[in-house]
């Protein structure tokens, strides 16, 4: 079994939800998330917050978050362990981030250690 990084991107990082409707997709991606670990396929999972980070570049610039010019962000990701590609896309799909008009999932499969 492999493990797989479903990574929630968020077409405009600068729509902010009202805590109301913040509640109703917080209880619903736990729900989401309770029904990955009921079949004992949840690794770990965080937020990104966005207004506490920075991006570092060459020759040692920094630029300091938020970034409101920026309109695609990250906001959090998911661990699954996964038998396939196919299943680990089957937990993107009931991802309650792609209610969100322009978000998406990218799911990713992660290196073995060594």
């Amino acid at each position: 079994m492999d493990e797989y990084m479903l990574i929630f991107r968020h077409e405009d990082g600068s729509k902010i939800a009202s805590p109301e409707q913040m509640q109703i997709w917080m209880k619903q991606t736990m729900d989401w998330i309770g029904s990955i670990a009921a079949q004992n396929k949840f690794v770990s999972s965080n937020g990104l917050p966005h207004d506490d980070a920075c991006v570092v570049w060459p020759k040692n610039q920094i630029t300091n978050g938020p970034f409101g010019d920026i309109k695609e962000t990250i906001g959090g990701y998911i661990i699954v362990q996964a038998d396939s590609m196919e299943e680990a896309v089957a937990f993107a799909k009931g991802c309650p981030v792609l209610q969100g008009e322009g978000n998406s999932v990218e799911v990713r499969k992660i290196a073995k250690r060594h």
